[in-house]
C-alpha cells in the first residue's frame, strides 16, 4: 500500500475516534424552546424548572425521586455547601409545590371517589384516605410557602435586587399558588365556613387578619376561591393588575333582606312604603368581592424561623381600597383581578336569560327594578349609574363595565351601579320605579359623602329614554288627561297614584348623563309588522294590573271603567311606547334634561351615508337620538348595541375622565 494512502486512513481513523468521544457539541435551537426552558416551571409543565434541575444535579438523585421525597432531598440539598441560600429555598420550594400537585392529581384527593364506594365501612376507609391525603397535600403547600417568602424576602439580596429576574418571578408564582391551594384544599378538607379565622396545617396555624379588608371584618364568607383557573368566555379582556399576593374571589352569604316579603310584591307607591326591614329588598350590596391574600411570617428575625415558627398571617386586602402592601418592612405593589367578582355574577345570575323571562311576564321577581353594586360601597367615589334598553339587562354593559374597571383613573374615582328591570312594563312607570329605587339608593349615602352629589347616568336606547326622563324636570299631567278616552277621569288628575308618574323631576345627585342610541322621539321599527307581532304577545305584567286594581279600591264606576281601559290598551306596554306614534312618545317628545344638566348622545351609523336625514343604526334613527343642547354627540359605525363597540367605550371613557377634571378630581 503506497505511503501516502497509509498515512490518509491512519489521519481518517484518528478524526473518527476523536470525534466519537466528543461529548459537547453546538447547534441552534428554536427561540421558543430557549424561552420555554428559562421560565417553566412545574406550574406549566409536568416537570420541574431547569433551575431547580440543575441544583438538583449536585446530589447525584434523579429529579422524580426528589419530587415525591422532597424532605429528603431537601435536608440532603442544606448539606451542601455549595448551594447558595436562593439556590436551596427556590428549589425546596418548587419540590414541595411540586408533591402538592402531584397528590392533588391523585386518586386518593378526588372527592368524587367517595360516592364510589358502595358500603359504609368503604366509605368511612376512603374518606379517612380522602382526608389524610388532604392533609398531607396541605403540609407540602405549607411548606412551599415558607421556602419561597424565606427566598423573596430573608436573603442576601433582596427583591428588588433580583427585579430582571426570571426565577424570582418563578418564585412568585409559586406563593401565589401555593396560597390559593392551601385555602381551597382547606376548605374541601374542613368546609368552606371554616376557612373563617384561621387554618391550621399540622403545627402551623395561619391566622387571617381582615384589618385591611373591613367589610369582611366579623362577616360570614359563604365561598373562598382563587381565580387563576377561572376562564370567563363572554368577558372578552379580564381586568388585572400585577403585583405581589394571590387573586382572590369571595362571595358573601345572601342578604336578610333577600327573605323580605316585599320582593315577590309590586308596589305601586314605592317612595312612602314602609319596608319591613326599613330598606328595600331591591337593592343588593356586592356580594362578589375581589380580594388579594398574602401569607407572611407573624414574627420571624431568620430564615430558620419563616420555616419553623408554626405562626403565620394570611392577610386579606381590599384591592380597590389598597394599591400596595408592607411586606418584610418594605412596600410592594398588590396584584389584583378586578374582573373575576363581576364575571362570577354575571355567571351565576344568567341575567339575559331573565330579561326575556321578564319581557313575556314569566319571572315575577324582575316586575319591580333591582339595583346592584358591583363592588363594596365607597363613600368617596363617584357613582356611574347604567340603564339598559328592551329585552336586554345588565350583561349589555358587560365591555363598558369592564374598562372602567381596567382603567387605573376611572377604577380610582368610579363606582358602578347597575340596574335591571322589566322593560315589558310601561315606559312611565319603569321611569317611575327606576326614579324611586335609585332615589332610595343614594339615600342610604351618607350626605356629606362626596359618593352623594355630581354622579354620572348613561342609558341605552330605552334605558337612554328613561334616562333623559330622570333628569328631566316637566309635568305631563295636563298632557296626558288630553289623551284619555274617559273623560270622566279628570276628576283623578291630583290622585298622587297618578300624579307621581306625570308629574317628572330630576334626581339631584346627578350632573351628567350620557344617552346611547336612544329613541326619544320613537322608531318607526316598533311598528314594523314582526315587532307588531311580538308587542301582541308582550303584555303588561299581570302584578302591575293586580296591583293597581288591589290599591285603587273604589266603587265608582268611572274608576272601575279606567281601570279596565288600561288593561285594553290605554296604557302599552314598553315596547308598544316605542313607536313614534305611541301616547308615550307625543307625551315625552319635547322633553329634555332640565337647564344646566351636562348630557352627552352616542349613537350608530349603520349606512353608507353622512346625510343627519338618513342616518340610523336599522332600529333608531339619528333624527330621533339626536337631542339639541348636548355638549357633545358621537356618531360611530355600528349598529343599535353601540355600547358594546370599542369606539363607543373609548368615548364613554373620555367623557367620565372629563367629568373627573371638571370636578377637579384628575388631571390629564
Amino acid at each position: 500500500m503506497p505511503k501516502y494512502i497509509r498515512s490518509t486512513l491512519m489521519m481518517t481513523t484518528l478524526v473518527s475516534l476523536l470525534s466519537g468521544c466528543q461529548v459537547v457539541s453546538v447547534k441552534n435551537q428554536s427561540l421558543n424552546v430557549t424561552i420555554t426552558n428559562e421560565r417553566e416551571s412545574i406550574l406549566t409543565r409536568d416537570k420541574l424548572s431547569e433551575a431547580s434541575l440543575n441544583v438538583l444535579s449536585m446530589t447525584g438523585r434523579e429529579a422524580k425521586i426528589c419530587s415525591e421525597q422532597p424532605e429528603e432531598c431537601v435536608s440532603e440539598l442544606k448539606q451542601i455547601p455549595q448551594i447558595q441560600d436562593e439556590q436551596l429555598l427556590s428549589t425546596a420550594s418548587e419540590l414541595y409545590l411540586a408533591k402538592a400537585l402531584s397528590l392533588e392529581k391523585s386518586s386518593a384527593c378526588k372527592v368524587s371517589i367517595l360516592a364510589k364506594t358502595q358500603s359504609e365501612e368503604k366509605k368511612a376507609l376512603q374518606k379517612q384516605n380522602y382526608q389524610s391525603c388532604l392533609d398531607q397535600q396541605l403540609g407540602m403547600l405549607d411548606k412551599s410557602i415558607r421556602y419561597s417568602y424565606a427566598y423573596m424576602f430573608n436573603t442576601k439580596r433582596g427583591p428588588q435586587d433580583r427585579i430582571f429576574d426570571n426565577r424570582q418571578v418563578q418564585l412568585r408564582d409559586f406563593y401565589n399558588q401555593a396560597i390559593a391551594k392551601l385555602v381551597n384544599s382547606y376548605g374541601l378538607r374542613h368546609g368552606p365556613s371554616e376557612v373563617g379565622n384561621q387554618i391550621k396545617v399540622g403545627q402551623s396555624i395561619y391566622r387571617i387578619n381582615y384589618d385591611n379588608y373591613p367589610l369582611l371584618k366579623n362577616r360570614q364568607v359563604e365561598q373562598l376561591m382563587s381565580t387563576y383557573n377561572m376562564n370567563f368566555s363572554g368577558l372578552r379582556s379580564i381586568t388585572r393588575r400585577d403585583g405581589f399576593g394571590s387573586e382572590f374571589l369571595i362571595v358573601l352569604p345572601p342578604e336578610h333582606n333577600d327573605t323580605s316579603p316585599e320582593k315577590a310584591k309590586y308596589i305601586v307607591d314605592p317612595l312612602h312604603y314602609q319596608y319591613t326591614n326599613g330598606r328595600n329588598p331591591n337593592i343588593h350590596n356586592a356580594r362578589y368581592l375581589a380580594a388579594t391574600i398574602t401569607a407572611q411570617p407573624r414574627s420571624a428575625s431568620n430564615i430558620d424561623e419563616i420555616l419553623n415558627n408554626p405562626e403565620f398571617e394570611i392577610s386579606a386586602y381590599d384591592p380597590y381600597k389598597f394599591e400596595s402592601a408592607k411586606i418584610a418592612g418594605k412596600s410592594y405593589p398588590l396584584a389584583a383581578n378586578f374582573s373575576a367578582p363581576y364575571g362570577l355574577w354575571l355567571a351565576q345570575n344568567n341575567l339575559g336569560k331573565a330579561a326575556y323571562l321578564s319581557l313575556i311576564d314569566r319571572d315575577a321577581r324582575l316586575t319591580m327594578p333591582h339595583l346592584y353594586m358591583l363592588e363594596p360601597y365607597n363613600p368617596n367615589k363617584k357613582v356611574v349609574v347604567l340603564v339598559h334598553g328592551l329585552a336586554s339587562s345588565p350583561e349589555a354593559w358587560i365591555r363598558l363595565t369592564n374598562d372602567v374597571m381596567g382603567d387605573p383613573v376611572l377604577r380610582e374615582h368610579y363606582q358602578v351601579w347597575q340596574v335591571f328591570y322589566s322593560t315589558n312594563m310601561p315606559i312611565l312607570e319603569s321611569r317611575f320605579q327606576i326614579y324611586a329605587i335609585i332615589q332610595q339608593s343614594f339615600n342610604l349615602v351618607d350626605s356629606k359623602a362626596p359618593a352623594k352629589k355630581d354622579a354620572v347616568l348613561v342609558g341605552h336606547s330605552m334605558g337612554g329614554i328613561i334616562a333623559r326622563l330622570l333628569v328631566s324636570d316637566a309635568d305631563l299631567t295636563p298632557a296626558a288627561m288630553k289623551l284619555l278616552p274617559n273623560r270622566r277621569v279628570q276628576q283623578f288628575k291630583n290622585d298622587p297614584l297618578f300624579k307621581s308618574r306625570l308629574d317628572i323631576q330630576p334626581i339631584p345627585n346627578f350632573s351628567r348623563a350620557i344617552f346611547l342610541a336612544a329613541p326619544h322621539r320613537g322608531t318607526e321599527f316598533a311598528d314594523r309588522w314582526f315587532t307588531l307581532a311580538a308587542r301582541k304577545v308582550i303584555r303588561l305584567p299581570g302584578a302591575f294590573l293586580g296591583a293597581l286594581t288591589d290599591v285603587i279600591q273604589s266603587s265608582d264606576p268611572d274608576l272601575q271603567e279606567f281601570i279596565k281601559d288600561v288593561d285594553n290598551g290605554l296604557i302599552q306596554n314598553g315596547p308598544s311606547d316605542l313607536s313614534k306614534n305611541s301616547n308615550f312618545t307625543r307625551l315625552t317628545k319635547n322633553v329634555v334634561p332640565y337647564k344646566g344638566m351636562k348630557f352627552h348622545s352616542i349613537m350608530g351609523n349603520a349606512t353608507k351615508s353622512d346625510d343627519l336625514n338618513i342616518i340610523t343604526d336599522d332600529v333608531v334613527p339619528y333624527t330621533s337620538a339626536h337631542l339639541d343642547g348636548a355638549l357633545s354627540e358621537k356618531i360611530i359605525k355600528g349598529g343599535h348595541s353601540i355600547q358594546e363597540t370599542p369606539e363607543a367605550v373609548l368615548e364613554l371613557r373620555r367623557i367620565l375622565r372629563l367629568h373627573l377634571t371638571e370636578l377637579g378630581l384628575y388631571k390629564p
